[in-house]
């Protein structure tokens, strides 16, 4: 079955394509991977489900230290892009993160860097309430019991404490930021973007891994390339949810 054509940050990727990876807070990828392999406890022939997988470079890590990765994206672009010398038993797939059909499939999933989770909410007018949720919900169901998550998620205090020092609109009712900038695709062709991220608090985060079924193992603050265990704060741009079914 298709997934139809309807988010926004499809015409993005699309533009982007591999140029996605000149973007520095796609270089800290060896760093993040071996970060999650000791925090999820993964090992060689377990099974990992990455939501929003972009051009794969997580998932390429992740097998390349023999770990075997499904990865789904709701770009084509990205998905092909993904699957172009992907390590053995790493897969790809176009779906809907906000509709995963998987059911206790995998021993870890993993969500990073707004692949999906803070995404799900796209544009200036969205009619479903808190859209994220379903993305989370569907994380959990796609795990086994005991299963290990891994999520990041924009941090709601970094946000506001620099969105004039960003340039972007912060809308507080939402919890969402909205940044317009210019992206360049692969040939350095200019094209404007709107882009739309909601954000959280590390209380949201528990309420809505509650809500999901994960028991919430650890929530820390990280920044790209430099994952540690850090307790949440109010200068880094991401928390991490650590959470098991």
């Amino acid at each position: 079955m298709t997934t139809p054509r309807d988010h926004g940050f499809e015409d993005l990727a699309d533009h982007l394509g591999s140029a996605y990876l000149r973007y520095s807070f796609t270089k800290g990828t060896e760093q993040e991977t071996a970060f999650l392999v000791d925090e999820l406890g993964l090992a060689p022939g377990m099974r990992v489900l990455d939501v929003g997988c972009g051009p794969g470079r997580h998932a390429h890590a992740l097998g390349r230290r023999g770990i075997a990765v499904h990865g789904i994206d709701i770009s084509q672009r990205f998905v092909d892009l993904a699957g172009e010398g992907a390590p053995d038993g790493v897969t790809f797939e176009r779906l809907d993160a906000r509709s995963l059909p998987f059911d206790q499939e995998f021993d870890a999933a993993i969500s990073l860097c707004q692949g999906a989770f803070g995404l799900a909410d796209w544009g200036p007018d969205v009619a479903v309430l808190d859209p994220d949720t379903a993305v989370l919900d569907g994380i959990a169901r796609a795990l086994k019991p005991g299963g290990r998550a891994a999520v990041t998620a924009f941090s709601a205090y970094f946000q506001v404490r620099h969105v004039e020092a960003m340039g972007s609109e912060f809308h507080v009712e939402r919890g969402v930021n909205h940044e317009t900038t210019v992206i360049k695709d692969e040939q350095g062709r200019d094209a404007e973007a709107d882009l739309w991220t909601t954000c959280f608090t590390p209380r949201e985060l528990r309420l809505m891994a509650k809500q999901a079924g994960l028991a919430v193992d650890w929530i820390w603050s990280v920044t790209p390339g430099a994952y540690a265990r850090a307790a949440p704060g109010l200068d880094s741009e991401e928390f991490l949810l650590l959470a098991t079914r």
